[in-house]
């Protein structure tokens, strides 16, 4: 058999649509064969119009250039003659082959008929923890040199390469997975089955002795357990001069902080008096280290472990990629360090395994089990969040997510993720862990918070506040509740409820009468649903006073709630699953002899189950209980009703919820909360109290040197408007033309901080009108697709890039050096007046007389502003600009409370155009 050619293709046109008169500028191809570039072609093309300026800035494509380019008309034979007899590649071959046989068929031309792929599909499918399935992403991940990206012939000779590379992928996957993928291949959108099926024919006749452990037909990576904790000196390094030498071995870029000394000693007298402190460490202190190095040491000493909790899942990476073989170079010994996070971060392999022996696959369905079984060749952690799916494909990984329910035998422990980190756990030092986890432990059959912790440090203390608020927090998503009827169903339906009556049927079960009542009840609970979801928008249609806003807020104590409604929904709900579950438990005593397909139905039938129940429990405590220390509000955009219906449901108060983790181990272990940002000006207790910290719990305050901010100064652009006096519009256009200005003269690396998505979205799409940046790389959160960390790291893969965030963006990210030169801040970090829980919150001060301002939305907002700022100087040799556009903060007399929470650095008050001179001076001075 003639090995096939392949015709890599990329073209550049006018616009997106031929219909609405977009024509081709450029076409390249690079033909591919036996996984080998042999030849290229590539050729201006004349459009016969004036290409549009903002295609010219991203191709670098001139109307000079096409001048004397030939028309489509006249290379089109050659283009023709080219692909015939190949299969046709290209990134995003949709637009590709369409854009090419629309043109053919415009010219008169046959269409092009034979098989397609398409790398974009290939890429998500062989890499599937990739961040970013762009061509210049993805390309930069795999190595692949792209010099000069928006040009038809270096783009298809990129996506050449990439294609090649994708092959070379399919062929290091073992046979079993080979097998799985190719039987599936068929499904998929683009002919690739080729590909799989060349790959496993080839494997069939290697003897290949691959390392890895196989579950049931499926090819995993082989784990290993970590050692059991290596014997080393238990000396903690007491004096000035023994952990100067500690650190200056260990570290080449070691220098000195007296502050770092002084924050481990008094963590490490804290783990010795089993005690708990409190310790507010600024940036430039090196507040990682100075936990870790006494973690470290008290656990040797204590033959226990140091259990570290912190915010994120980026940040607990990072602790163990970054910080922890620091720790390795400076104590020069192996740290058993143990990553823990809730079961459902983990892979069910069972479950995995039950559904990959299902039929009738939804295209999402398909490719992401194509996904699961390359990756599972390649990860450790069985950690569903290093995948990047679709969001179909997120549907898919809930049912495969460790659960409550999820099947416990011998043979899966054997392989079971959540297993494995368990027992990594069990030899460790070190656990990391989250604070969603340290609060759901408490509820666990089998907790992992044991005796066998002696310690805690809890860093991003403050982020702990909004960690226990979320623990109880509650959400009512219409399109989720209609998802999970859709699922079920009736038996004339032809869903799970008519499957699962047949395998009832099969094992003798009488079904007529059981049945007969469920779905009756069924239609009544969906009927009533329906009715009381129709109630809540109309009392919300009746409330709004913002008639010209299409998205609505409102907290629910403030509409007229038919209660009898909503109960009458719960005792339906309650009853459709009393029914389930009795038909569930008669039929699983016969359930050992029932075929692949009856056991794979039945697992259905319990996984919807008690994603009833889930719900069921959702409608008690979002509807049906009291709401005294917890806010609860409906939100909806009246362009689409009822889809866009969500209601919301949130803790007021974070004290009980942190104490019921920590009481028990008072006096019994050390807790050290530790955070850049505890204190605001005048109030050195006010996270500490928010987490309802014992008045006896000391706090202590470690700032780094004043000439570790010598790189930073802090301009306040004081000829912006007022936004209180000028429109939304017009404030929109002062913050596009500053941020346009700022990033051209800082040639981008630019942070923009929002308080709001919607001014966010306006200002990015009135940024793009303008075509000013069009040579950037604007990353915008909410808009560009991508979880945070996944826009933060393509924001620090392109040197002129520039990245639009709101709050979430401005905690726990670290963008040292060169990558980061400007911070702008749009307006100063206040809390919505509107925005539910500080509405609630504001309430209840009010109520009691004390002022909501001074004591919650101010020192709220300081403590965001300190955070803004902490992100630009990361170390002491960084340099950067923090902006801000707010002119509240030098026309209000709470201003300079903003500016005293920030260390002592130059503040500047000029104009946008000074800003700009400025900046161009200090840009040339640091080149």
């Amino acid at each position: 058999m003639l090995s096939p050619t392949y015709a890599i293709v990329d073209i550049e046109t006018t616009g997106h649509s031929p219909v609405k008169g977009d024509r081709m500028i450029q076409f390249a191809v690079v033909f591919v064969k036996d996984w080998k570039i042999q030849s290229t072609y590539t050729t201006f093309i004349q459009p016969g119009k004036k290409i549009p300026f903002f295609i010219q800035d991203l191709t670098n494509i001139s109307d000079e250039d096409v001048k004397q380019a030939p028309i489509f008309e006249e290379v089109a034979g050659d283009v023709f003659d080219m692909l015939e007899n190949c299969i046709f590649v290209a990134h995003n071959t949709n637009f590709d082959l369409s854009f090419v046989q629309a043109e053919f068929k415009r010219i008169g031309f046959p269409l092009w008929k034979g098989k397609k792929m398409d790398t974009v599909e290939l890429s998500r499918l062989l890499f599937p923890t990739s961040f970013s399935y762009k061509l210049q992403d993805i390309t930069l991940e795999r190595g692949i040199e792209m010099t000069n990206a928006h040009r038809a012939d270096d783009d298809a000779y990129a996506t050449a390469e990439l294609f090649i590379e994708c092959m070379k992928e399919i062929e290091k996957l073992p046979i079993q997975t080979l097998e799985h993928i190719h039987k599936r291949s068929f499904q998929l959108k683009y002919d690739s089955s080729s590909l799989f099926f060349e790959a496993l024919q080839k494997k069939r006749l290697m003897i290949v002795k691959d390392d890895l452990d196989i579950y049931k037909g499926i090819a995993l990576r082989r784990k290993q357990v970590q050692p059991g904790p290596v014997e080393s000196s238990t000396y903690y390094p007491e004096t000035k001069n023994q952990k100067r030498l500690f650190f200056s071995e260990g570290l080449k870029d070691f220098k000195e902080r007296d502050g770092q000394f002084q924050m481990m000693d008094s963590i490490w007298q804290t783990f010795q008096a089993k005690d708990e402190i409190a310790i507010e460490a600024s940036t430039g202190i090196g507040k990682t280290l100075s936990y870790l190095m006494p973690s470290y040491f008290h656990a040797k000493q204590q033959g226990k472990k140091v259990l570290i909790s912190t915010y994120t899942s980026h940040l607990m990476e990072q602790l163990v990629e970054v910080e922890v073989p620091k720790l390795e170079a400076i104590v020069k010994n192996k740290v058993n360090v143990a990553i823990l996070k809730g079961a459902r971060h983990y892979m069910d392999l069972h479950r995995f395994e039950e559904l990959l022996r299902a039929e009738d696959e939804s295209y999402d369905d398909t490719f992401t089990i194509c996904q699961l079984l390359v990756w599972l060749t390649t990860t450790v952690t069985g950690d569903l969040g290093e995948l990047n799916t679709s969001s179909g494909g997120q549907y898919f990984l809930d049912k495969v997510r460790k659960n409550a329910f999820s099947i416990k035998t011998s043979e899966v422990s054997n392989h079971d993720f959540h297993s494995y980190a368990l027992a990594q756990s069990h030899q460790a030092d070190l656990l990391i862990t989250n604070h969603a986890m340290l609060f759901t432990d408490k509820h666990r059959l089998e907790p992992l918070l044991t005796n066998e912790i002696t310690s805690f440090v809890i860093d991003e203390a403050h982020q702990f506040v909004q960690a226990a608020n979320a623990r109880e927090e509650r959400i009512f998503s219409y399109t989720q509740w209609r998802y999970v009827f859709g699922q079920l169903g009736t038996r004339d339906q032809e869903q799970l409820t008519s499957s699962f009556a047949k395998v009832l049927e099969n094992h003798g079960v009488n079904t007529i009468g059981p049945f007969e009542e469920l779905d009756r009840i069924y239609a009544r609970c969906s009927s009533k649903f329906d009715e009381a979801v129709q109630s809540l928008v109309q009392n919300v249609r009746g409330k709004s006073t913002h008639k010209s806003h299409s998205k609505q807020t409102i907290l629910l104590e403030e509409l007229s709630l038919d209660y009898a409604l909503l109960e009458e929904v719960y005792q339906y709900l309650q009853r459709w699953i009393t029914i389930a579950q009795n038909l569930l438990d008669r039929l699983s005593k016969s359930l050992l002899d029932s075929t692949h397909v009856d056991k794979l139905v039945t697992a259905e039938w319990q996984y919807w189950l008690n994603e009833m129940k889930i719900k069921t429990g959702e409608w008690i405590d979002i509807f049906l209980s009291s709401p005294k220390e917890y806010s609860v509000w409906i939100e909806l955009d009246r362009r689409s009703i009822p889809s866009s219906l969500h209601v919301y449901k949130k803790p007021i108060n974070s004290t009980h919820a942190v104490d019921e983790v920590f009481n028990e181990w008072r006096g019994n272990a050390a807790i050290v909360w530790t955070s850049g940002t505890l204190s605001v000006p005048g109030n050195s207790r006010f996270i500490v109290n928010k987490l309802g910290l014992p008045e006896s719990v000391q706090i202590k305050t470690y700032n780094a040197s004043r000439d570790f901010y010598q790189g930073a100064n802090l301009f306040i652009v004081d000829d912006m408007p007022d936004i209180q006096n000028v429109s939304q519009s017009d404030f929109i256009d002062a913050v596009a033309d500053a941020v346009i200005q700022t990033v051209l003269v800082t040639e981008g690396r630019c942070f923009v901080l929002f308080t709001s998505q919607d001014m966010l979205r306006k200002t990015v799409d009135l940024i793009q009108d303008t075509t000013l940046l069009e040579g950037y790389m604007l990353f915008a959160q909410g808009m560009t697709s991508g979880s945070r960390m996944k826009l933060l790291k393509s924001f620090q893969r392109f040197r002129k890039s520039v990245l639009f965030g709101t709050n979430s963006f401005w905690e726990g990210v670290d963008v040292p050096g060169d990558a980061l030169s400007a911070v702008i801040m749009v307006r100063l970090p206040f809390s919505s007046p509107d925005e539910p829980v500080f509405k609630t919150q504001a309430q209840r001060l009010t109520k009691q007389g004390i002022n909501s301002f001074s004591s919650l939305a101010l020192p709220e907002a300081i403590l965001r502003f300190r955070q803004g700022f902490g992100r630009l100087i990361r170390s002491s040799s960084d340099r950067g600009v923090f902006i801000v556009l707010d002119r509240r903060i030098q026309s209000k007399s709470y201003g300079k409370e903003f500016i005293r929470a920030l260390p002592d650095i130059p503040v500047k008050k000029v104009s946008l155009e000074d800003m700009v001179l400025d900046l161009e001076h200090w840009y040339n001075e640091k080149v």
